[in-house]
């Protein structure tokens, strides 16, 4: 066992562990051995970051699309605070929506770009030639509610009762890992929500500052929960993968490293 650092930044070692990484790959930060600990969509295509508020769950996805976008990937950033993930604006391989009519839009569409991703594979056997679409769900809890509410002012007589826009995301979450579309949610979403089919998609769960309740429900056999002292555990986390939680020191990236890192320029 060794000692986690305090922060972990894009130091020349941790960038040259980043450029070793193959494209379905992202490094989370390095665990108590010293050892990387990251994710690959390829295995588990989908992770939610739970954290409490100012627990750093936007940097964890700010870190994370970066690497993703380095490789190629395309992203559609959902963020209707404005501020979680300004960075992203403007780059040619993002789409970026904030006002919830227009979130509602984006994953509909999604729901279409799914179909149209598995109607090529059934065509020709195999995924290649598609690129990786990452969605980056930030603030999931609240625009989930937002998306509802939404639906509930549009909907018209014979329209389905649930929001086409969540009925969209639990199809993703259920078989986007199929047609290399992959999501990164942020928040802790209910039962009611996404159903348990949908949480249940979520291969990788990051855990950071989060009630003793939260603990037990997704990290069971790694108990007793941690406790937390503010700023002593700025970056730590739990990165709970199956049966077993790694306890993390996230790597951190500021706006502009993640900025260029997407761009290949660091």
């Amino acid at each position: 066992m060794t000692m986690l650092p305090d922060l972990l930044r894009l130091t020349a070692p941790v960038r040259e562990t980043l450029d070793t990484l193959p494209a379905s790959k992202a490094l989370i930060g390095v665990g108590t051995d010293g050892q990387p600990v990251a994710i690959d969509l390829d295995d588990a295509a989908h992770v939610r970051v739970t954290t409490i508020g100012g627990g750093g769950s936007s940097t964890i996805l700010r870190t994370l699309t970066a690497q993703f976008l380095h490789h190629g990937a395309h992203a559609l950033v959902l963020d209707m605070k404005r501020i979680s993930q300004p960075w992203a604006r403007g780059l040619p391989t993002v789409t970026y929506r904030a006002d919830v009519a227009d979130i509602h839009d984006a994953l509909v569409g999604l729901a279409t770009e799914l179909r149209r991703r598995i109607d090529v594979i059934d065509r020709h056997g195999s995924d290649v030639g598609l690129l990786r679409l990452v969605v980056v769900f930030e603030n999931g809890d609240a625009t989930l509610r937002r998306l509802t509410r939404h639906w509930e002012t549009v909907r018209r007589p014979g329209d389905p009762q649930e929001s086409p826009a969540i009925s969209a995301l639990i199809e993703v979450l259920f078989a986007g890992i199929m047609a290399r579309m992959n999501v990164l949610f942020d928040g802790d979403p209910s039962i009611n929500a996404l159903g348990p089919e949908g949480r249940e998609q979520f291969g990788t769960v990051i855990l950071g500052r989060v009630p003793t309740s939260t603990w037990r429900r997704f990290a069971p056999a790694a108990r007793p929960a941690p406790q937390h002292r503010g700023h002593l555990n700025r970056g730590r986390v739990h990165v709970v993968q199956g049966s077993t939680a790694h306890q993390t020191q996230v790597l951190t990236l500021t706006d502009p490293e993640a900025l260029g890192r997407a761009t290949g320029v660091c």
